[in-house]
């Protein structure tokens, strides 16, 4: 499973809130949606370079009379990049080729590092490459970027609220994600680590099929509600297979699984009815776990 990658402590996340928040106040951004990233990044004084440093001509121009060596890390390090923030003239460069909900987080993760002053003081370039954008994530300043882009992206606690109001559902964080603009990736994790009802969500890898154990899918992170983990705490699964619980809805040759009921254990070691979801979007499997109960509001709060 991969790590955490948004953790911070208490004063470096106010200090990051703090600068989203004035990145949206600046943009009049509070309740517009989708949200207006364009106006976010053009009242921070933010260019998106037009010609990307990711396209192949701008990579071969800037590679000519290089030596071997150079040329060859410039094309390993470009080849594993998605963005890249220049302080030196406010301008941040995006892959292109990457789908566009995606391209929406990175921009406000690249302008993150050019609003957080303690960023732009100690270093003029930010290469983002993908292991960087990785869960696995544990250096600060990728942290903190990445709490900027969900704070400015989920517009504060705006995606937590109207989420409340909506069905304990895998189909609401997907719903949810084409209002703000979001990839349904982003939404589903943040609709678990916000919610106010016990609920967890699985991001899985794509299905793989092994000759011993079939289906199987391997665990990439899981995000739980606060009274999820107080509960059941944080499932520590690797690998989610057919004779697991949760094989059942894994989404094998279909899209989508509806609810299906599943047992799981909270830490007193006592059983509990469970529903589970599952919707594949090719790039992730996605599963919405929660209490049969946590349809009753306050349970387990």
């Amino acid at each position: 499973m991969q790590s955490d990658d948004s953790s911070l402590d208490p004063n470096e996340l106010r200090v990051v809130q703090l600068a989203a928040r004035r990145a949206l106040d600046r943009a009049a951004g509070w309740g517009v949606y989708p949200t207006p990233i364009a106006d976010v990044l053009t009242a921070a004084n933010i260019k998106v370079a037009p010609a990307s440093i990711f396209d192949p001509r701008r990579i071969m121009e800037y590679l000519i009379g290089k030596a071997e060596s150079t040329a060859v890390a410039v094309r390993s390090a470009i080849s594993k990049m998605f963005g890249l923030a220049d302080t030196l003239d406010n301008t941040i460069h995006i892959d292109h080729t990457v789908r566009e909900s995606k391209q929406n987080f990175l921009k406000l993760h690249e302008a993150g590092h050019l609003e957080l002053p303690s960023h732009r003081k100690i270093f003029r370039i930010f290469q983002d490459c993908e292991k960087m954008l990785d869960p696995d994530i544990s250096d600060l300043f990728e942290r903190e970027a990445n709490n900027f882009a969900r704070f400015v992206m989920f517009q504060g606690d705006g995606y937590r609220d109207m989420a409340a109001d909506h069905p304990l559902s895998i189909k609401t964080p997907m719903k949810l994600a084409s209002k703000f603009g979001a990839s349904i990736y982003a939404s589903c994790r943040e609709f678990a680590r916000t919610n106010h009802r016990a609920c967890a969500v699985y991001v899985l890898e794509p299905i793989t099929y092994h000759p011993e154990t079939g289906a199987r899918a391997q665990v990439r992170r899981i995000e739980v509600s606060p009274s999820f983990g107080r509960r059941f705490g944080r499932p520590g699964e690797t690998v989610i297979t057919r004779s697991h619980s949760l094989g059942r809805v894994l989404p094998i040759g279909r899209k989508m699984t509806k609810a299906t009921t599943v047992s799981m254990t909270d830490l007193n070691g006592q059983a509990h009815e469970c529903l589970a979801e599952a919707f594949d979007t090719t790039f992730n499997v996605l599963i919405l776990v929660y209490p049969k109960k946590a349809l009753t509001p306050n349970v387990f709060a």
